[in-house]
C-alpha cells in the first residue's frame, strides 16, 4: 500500500519558489550578477507595504512628494528603529535633491513625515532630526486612514497587500492602538 503521507507535496517557501522560478526562466544568469541578502553587505530590512505607503504619503503632500525621503531613512535604518543623521546634505542627496536649498527641502519632508506620524524626531547636534524614530509605517497608514487622510482605492490596495503579506494581524492591532489612543507615542518639540 502506497504512503500517501510521504507521496504528498511539501509546500515551498516563498524564496525556493522564487529560486525555482530563477532557475528554470533565467538559467544562464550567474548567481554573482544577483543580490543575496544572506551573503551580500548593505542590507536591511523593509515593510512589503512600503511602496504603497509611499504613494499614499505623495498624494497627501501634493506638490512636495515625501514618501522617497521615508525610503531613504529606511534604507539608512540598521534593522533598527533609530536613525542618527549626522549629516542633513547627505540625506537629502540620497532622498533625490540637490542644490542650495536641497537640506531645506529635505527638512520640509522630514516635518510633513513626522506630521503623518510616520516617525518621530529628537535634536541633536545636527538640528531638529538628528535623531529619527521610524515608526511601523503600516500603523501610520491605519491612523491616515481613520483620519479619512487615504483614498479608498489605494487603501483597498495597501489591504490586498497586507493580506498577501500575513501582517493582517498587525493592522488589527494597529486599529486598537488608534480607537484607544491610550499610550500613543507623542512627539516632543
Amino acid at each position: 500500500m502506497p504512503n500517501y503521507k510521504q507521496a504528498s507535496k511539501v509546500r515551498l517557501t516563498m524564496a525556493e519558489r522564487a529560486e525555482r522560478h530563477r532557475e528554470a526562466l533565467f538559467p544562464n544568469v550567474s548567481s554573482d550578477w544577483l543580490w543575496h541578502r544572506r551573503k551580500n553587505d548593505g542590507f536591511t530590512t523593509i515593510p512589503r507595504t512600503l511602496p504603497i505607503v509611499m504613494e499614499a504619503i505623495d498624494e497627501k503632500s501634493k506638490g512636495q512628494p515625501a514618501g522617497h525621503t521615508l525610503l531613504s531613512l529606511w534604507c539608512r535604518s540598521p534593522d533598527a528603529p533609530v536613525v542618527q543623521i549626522e549629516n542633513p546634505s547627505t540625506f537629502a542627496a540620497e532622498a533625490g535633491f540637490k542644490g542650495e536649498r536641497a537640506v531645506d527641502t529635505w527638512r520640509r519632508r522630514m516635518k510633513t513625515l513626522r506630521d503623518l506620524a510616520f516617525l518621530m524626531t529628537h535634536e541633536g547636534p545636527s538640528g531638529d532630526f538628528h535623531y529619527v524614530l521610524l515608526m511601523n509605517p503600516n500603523v501610520a497608514l491605519v491612523q491616515m486612514n481613520a483620519y479619512g487622510m487615504v483614498q479608498v482605492g489605494l487603501y483597498t490596495r495597501f489591504m490586498d497587500r497586507v493580506h498577501e503579506t500575513g501582517a493582517i494581524a498587525e493592522i488589527d492591532l494597529a486599529k486598537k492602538l488608534i480607537s484607544g489612543q491610550a499610550g500613543a507615542p507623542t512627539q516632543q518639540t
